[in-house]
């Protein structure tokens, strides 16, 4: 029962914090063998394409058309294809109403994934960038992230996602804290070797490796990044891209966004079976493993075996340093429910916020594990109403 207390606690410790220092160890070991990185020019810059999905978008997709006309990038290497299948609302009349941009619009619902596909037949420039309706760029994005596809390896890039918390936000603060650690790991990741997967707010891809994924794909951004991984290329993260969007409206929004996110980690994990062999290509496993793998899987459920394991100790009357664990445990999960009084009551007290929004997380990747095994999570767009 020791054995198994101090195992599971390790497990959970490293998925979120020890991967950290292990990863920033092998930095430095690395930097002091070949030194820091160059990053490349942006000279002889490759076509692109900036494809964009939407659905129901009105509220933001003038905005944010005129957001990707004003990106630097040399003139006649930038395309705009906006894809609005499905749409009720005005986005398709919006959108037609820019000449510098292509409208792809069908009345029938299939999916992101399926909008993406059909864009993916008109594209004909080197590389192409996805990027999200709600969320917008900074002006030098596209030039960041199209400069690094000068490596011939380098097959997909990862630009970074921006949340924006205003004054009024409450446990959402929490999402804005927990992207600004995973960045740091991205970056240590992609400096490593590669990064484990790109976010769908912004990230690009060599036209010529963009395998289609199956029409049910919960993560298709997660999914495409990855393949080329598989075909030897690496990912690159790209901070200095960045997509910046507001925080979920409330946690509610927030917990039904990363629900999705945990079912179409497990579908991922499945289909992506080759990258759990470290026979193929032992650092990427390393990474992927660790960074993904265990937080998808066995840490929501460790964190409650090393809780009903604690007391069982205790009550065992073995104390000292397991008592004081208990009462630390105990102690975390008592934050996290006050957070989740204190938000219900429109009350804002941050210190609270993080403990809350990290229990929030595990318990999604539970609910998502359930959802996907029993066939309920869509491909479908569930947007998250937001801030």
């Amino acid at each position: 029962m020791i054995i198994a207390f101090w195992l599971s606690l390790f497990i959970v410790f490293y998925a979120f914090v020890g991967y950290g220092i292990v990863l920033f160890i092998l930095i430095k070991i690395k930097r002091a063998i070949k030194g820091r990185p160059v990053l490349p020019g942006a000279v002889n810059l490759p076509t692109c394409t900036l494809v964009v999905a939407a659905y129901n978008e009105e509220r933001f997709i003038a905005e944010k058309i005129q957001n990707s006309l004003e990106l630097n990038y040399p003139e006649g290497k930038l395309q705009f294809i906006f894809v609005t299948d499905g749409s009720t609302d005005d986005t398709a009349a919006i959108v037609s109403t820019f000449s510098q941009v292509k409208l792809m619009h069908r009345d029938g619902r299939s999916g992101k994934i399926a909008a993406v596909h059909r864009a993916m037949t008109e594209v004909t420039t080197d590389v192409v960038v996805f990027t999200d309706a709600n969320t917008f760029l900074n002006k030098d994005a596209i030039v960041n992230i199209c400069r690094h596809y000068a490596d011939k390896k380098v097959g997909a890039v990862a630009g970074e996602k921006r949340v924006h918390i205003d004054e009024t936000a409450d446990a959402t603060a929490g999402e804005g804290f927990y992207w600004k650690y995973e960045s740091k790991l991205k970056t240590w990741d992609s400096e490593l070797y590669s990064v484990v997967g790109a976010a769908g707010e912004l990230f690009s891809i060599r036209r010529e490796l963009y395998a289609p994924v199956q029409p049910d794909t919960i993560l298709d951004d997660f999914m495409i990044s990855l393949l080329v991984t598989i075909d030897g290329y690496r990912v690159i993260y790209e901070p200095d891209a960045y997509a910046t969007e507001t925080a979920s409206q409330n946690v509610g929004e927030e917990l039904k966004r990363k629900i999705r996110i945990a079912a179409g980690g497990i579908q991922s994990i499945l289909r992506l079976k080759s990258l759990l062999n470290p026979f193929r290509n032992f650092v990427l496993s390393f990474q992927y493993i660790s960074h993904r793998v265990l937080r998808w899987t066995v840490v929501p459920f460790l964190m409650i075996l090393a809780l009903v394991l604690n007391i069982a100790i205790v009550a065992n009357g073995i104390h000292g340093i397991y008592l004081l664990m208990l009462i630390a445990q105990v102690g975390f999960y008592g934050m996290s429910l006050l957070g989740w009084i204190l938000e219900a009551r429109e009350i804002k007290v941050k210190i609270f916020f993080i403990p809350y929004y990290f229990c929030m997380m595990n318990y999604a990747v539970i609910r998502g594990i359930f959802r996907y095994s029993a066939g309920k999570q869509s491909a479908i767009w569930e947007k998250a109403k937001r801030q």
